[in-house]
């Protein structure tokens, strides 16, 4: 994304609803909370904050008329990270469960464990992912907020109806309890400290 669109970002479109991208898995609508130097931040439906490095954005749209489908209530609380920069923020998520990139074979769940100007490392099932910055085209890490009342209401209908299913869709979302993070950055740093030794 150009320097004269990231600026026109800040100045018209904070607070709007906007689509990132055309079409594609990194696509999303969302309301536009904050941007940055090289990176925006965007609320949506499907992943709560979403924070999209701008290197990778070819489009963003604003509906002229009308407006565009965004169920959701934001809170006046609502709470997101904020950094002058990708990195930064990056930084600010370490030991937080996170969601690099929304789908495809480059969509990767797990705790940064570091970071580093051309790399960040990312414990996923007891493995040490080292990711280049540059693939990281957006990231999320799991601040959700409720839908409006009427889209509850649908959803709470809809759930109902259906049959239950033990099978889990590609777009599954991992639920990350409080105890199951303890215990995951109890082995992140077991794992850490024998990754070290064996350096």
């Amino acid at each position: 994304m150009s320097e004269d669109m990231n600026n026109d970002i800040n100045k018209y479109f904070i607070g709007k609803v906007i689509r990132v991208d055309r079409g594609g898995p990194e696509s999303r609508i969302g309301k536009l909370l904050d941007a940055s130097e090289d990176h925006l931040c965007l609320l949506t439906e499907e992943d709560g904050v979403v924070y999209y490095n701008t290197k990778h954005i070819k489009s963003f749209t604003d509906k002229i008329k009308g407006k565009m489908e965004f169920n959701i209530e934001v809170p006046k609380d609502l709470k997101f990270n904020k950094a002058d920069n990708f990195q930064d923020l990056l930084d600010s998520l370490k030991l937080k469960w996170v969601q690099i990139n929304r789908g495809g074979p480059e969509r990767l769940e797990g705790v940064i464990s570091d970071v580093s100007k051309n790399f960040v490392s990312l414990i996923h099932n007891e493995e040490c992912v080292r990711l280049s910055m540059f693939h990281i085209k957006n990231i999320s890490h799991g601040v959700k907020v409720e839908k409006a009342e009427s889209e509850k209401q649908k959803s709470g209908q809809n759930k109902k109806n259906k049959t239950k299913s033990s099978k889990k869709g590609p777009l599954h979302k991992t639920v990350v309890k409080d105890a199951d993070l303890t215990n995951l950055l109890s082995s992140m740093e077991k794992f850490l400290r024998n990754y070290s030794k064996n350096k």
